[in-house]
């Protein structure tokens, strides 16, 4: 004979509520795979970085400045799991300030240490992009890390007609993004004093506007004074516009097509974050996920309606009561 309480509907939604409270205490995580990151960022600090063409909140930025609000944002946008080292970059050579560091639980670190970035850790004032790109993925491999390489791309002193020829790219081994850095119209670098102190804007007279290295470039024949021997480059230094500064985009952009590197133009940290997420390497990894809460929801949720009253109940309940407060007012 088959029990009563089988039946009896309550019977069944208490029992499945007991099993869902089952799960929830003793199945409270699950393993689940997602991909994540290892990024090095390599940042530009030298003095075309200080060029104030860039906006925050409505209001004049320096390059820089922009590039740490922006990398912060972006960074925050990576999935936990993903690990984040942060370089500098000055003259020809990056310098790591940490070592990759899981970017969830450290993240204030790598705040901390953004937000303190600042031109003066510059230690030489030369600006050799291509040299500093090719040592940046040389520390990327050696940390088996993609590298994101934030630069304005001007090299300073400018490189030479045939820099592509003696570039060396690195083992490639490493993936990642080069973002452009900078306003696409030339505009004025600030100059400061031996005390760090700002003093107007370099002038045409200020910077080397050619560099004399390597064999003379194509049109050095025709040039005034010059002479094969005495005079390769020719008598008169030449004069251009390095004393203004805008993206070197068509610059990076060969970098990148050496190098294997991808190349984007910073915008937005959304930009950013979606430019590095495409470009460098997934690295599934297995993470923990909380799940109590799900099954704790559905128990009680099974547990309240083992009490609600039925249809047939609820509808003799509205009747009684409804005839209740009929003898109530034919008393009155």
């Amino acid at each position: 004979m088959t029990p009563p309480a089988l039946h009896d509907a309550r019977f069944w939604l208490l029992l499945a509520s007991g099993l869902c409270l089952a799960v929830a205490l003793l199945v409270p995580t699950i393993g689940l795979r997602r991909p994540s990151f290892n990024i090095i960022a390599v940042i530009d600090i030298t003095g075309s970085m200080n060029t104030r063409d860039q906006a925050i909140g409505g209001k004049p930025a320096s390059r820089l400045d922009f590039v740490k609000q922006t990398l912060r944002q972006a960074l925050a946008m990576l999935p936990c799991q993903s690990h984040v080292a942060v370089a500098l970059f000055t003259e020809r050579r990056s310098f790591l300030l940490s070592e990759p560091v899981e970017i969830c639980e450290n993240f204030a670190a790598i705040d901390g240490t953004l937000a303190r970035l600042d031109w003066r850790m510059a230690w030489e004032g030369d600006s050799y992009i291509a040299s500093g790109l090719s040592h940046a993925l040389t520390l990327a491999d050696s940390l088996d890390a993609d590298l994101l390489f934030l630069t304005d791309g001007q090299e300073a002193p400018p490189p030479p007609e045939n820099w592509e020829e003696r570039f060396e790219p690195g083992s490639g081994r490493s993936k990642g993004l080069i973002a452009g850095v900078g306003g696409y119209v030339p505009s004025p670098i600030p100059k400061f004093d031996p005390t760090g102190r700002e003093v107007g804007f370099y002038n045409v007279d200020d910077v080397p506007h050619e560099t004399r290295v390597g064999g003379p470039p194509k049109d050095a024949e025709s040039r005034e004074g010059w002479h094969p021997r005495n005079a390769p480059y020719g008598a008169a230094a030449r004069q251009g516009n390095e004393h203004l500064s805008s993206v070197r985009e068509d610059h990076l952009k060969v970098l990148g097509s050496k190098t294997g590197l991808a190349y984007a133009h910073l915008e937005s940290a959304e930009g950013l974050a979606e430019a590095l997420m495409t470009a460098a390497v997934p690295r599934p990894v297995r993470v923990l996920r909380d799940i109590s809460a799900l099954p704790a929801a559905l128990a009680l949720a099974l547990l309240i309606a083992a009490y609600l009253p039925g249809p047939p109940a609820l509808a003799a309940r509205l009747r009684s009561l409804a005839s209740l407060t009929s003898r109530k007012g034919i008393k009155t």
